[in-house]
């Protein structure tokens, strides 16, 4: 079992049983306490040209090809048939800042569960599911397929820089990781994949902004936005010395001043990421560090408690 610090392969296989408790269907919407209460839409499956033939009653007269109407002096409509799958590309951020939590589990682990959820339920309604798992120095690509195998070299991945995170960690914070992993995304996901980025956006600047609207441009994109709690409120326990394994500062929490201020800023954060996020229509997950990742995804994605009818 995942000890809140960690997790493991069997804990993430075993979150295939919770995957239908949610869904990615075309036209879900989606509402989300940082995207605002305006409901976010995918565009779902694209679709593909397949002929163009007369016109018969009942066709859409939205698929009149008026050209070649016009051309052969007969009505005749175009036809399309709708792909059979759209690839889902995981983002998955496994920096040394994820390893972070102050109740029930790192936020590195609950990027982790959504991953594996994400994955098990692409694969469940059909679709390819590939991923870029990464830390501050290593990346692993896995490039979509439809097969139980892909979904486990996923989680191989994912477990095995998950248990790589250490508070001693020798290697650097890379806050720039995020726009190169980003563009990497860019690079994969060409059109009609429903990217889902799963991270803290901990870097973010004018340039991550340019690579989501790249992406988006012929995307969808769904933001799992993973905080702890006290990355939103500190609490009032005196005084403190916190430490970023070079520099210490000692504070005390119990300065109004400096909690109200501690707190402003991680609104501002979210306010910046809202109206950023509302203006492309993209689908923010907000997910806490100290709640159920499935109860969060189910209630998030509009679906109700196991055991109460739709």
């Amino acid at each position: 079992m995942a000890d809140g610090a960690y997790t493991n392969l069997s804990a993430l296989t075993r979150l295939k049983y919770q995957a239908k408790r949610f869904s990615f269907l075309p036209r879900q919407p989606v509402r989300s306490l940082l995207a605002g209460r305006k409901a976010s839409r995918l565009r779902g499956r694209g679709l593909n040209f397949e002929e163009i033939r007369n016109y018969l009653p009942g066709d859409d007269i939205r698929s009149i090809d008026w050209k070649v109407t016009a051309r052969m002096r007969k009505p005749h409509t175009r036809v399309y048939t709708e792909e059979r799958d759209r690839p889902t590309l995981l983002v998955i951020d496994q920096r040394v800042g994820m390893f972070f939590g102050s109740r029930v589990t790192m936020k590195s682990v609950t990027a982790a569960e959504v991953a594996a959820l994400a994955a098990w339920r692409s694969l469940d309604v059909g679709d390819r599911v590939g991923a870029i798992v990464f830390n501050d120095s290593d990346t692993v690509v896995v490039k979509p397929r439809r097969s139980s195998k892909t979904v486990m070299q996923i989680l191989q991945a994912v477990v095995q820089q998950n248990t790589a995170l250490s508070a001693n960690g020798t290697t650097p914070a890379d806050p720039g990781r995020l726009n190169t992993i980003l563009g990497e995304a860019c690079r994969i996901s060409t059109h009609d994949t429903l990217v889902c980025i799963i991270s803290d956006f901990h870097g973010n600047d004018e340039t991550t902004r340019r690579l989501l609207n790249r992406l988006a441009r012929h995307n969808d994109i769904i933001a799992a936005f993973v905080f702890d709690p006290l990355e939103a409120e500190f609490p009032n326990a005196g005084h403190l010395v916190a430490g970023d394994g070079t520099k210490q500062i000692e504070f005390n929490s119990a300065d109004d001043k400096l909690r109200r201020g501690f707190a402003k800023a991680f609104e501002d954060r979210l306010e910046k990421a809202r109206q950023f996020l509302l203006r492309r229509q993209i689908p923010v997950l907000p997910l806490r560090t100290d709640l159920p990742v499935v109860e969060q995804v189910a209630k998030l994605l509009g679906h109700p408690p196991q055991g109460r009818q739709p």
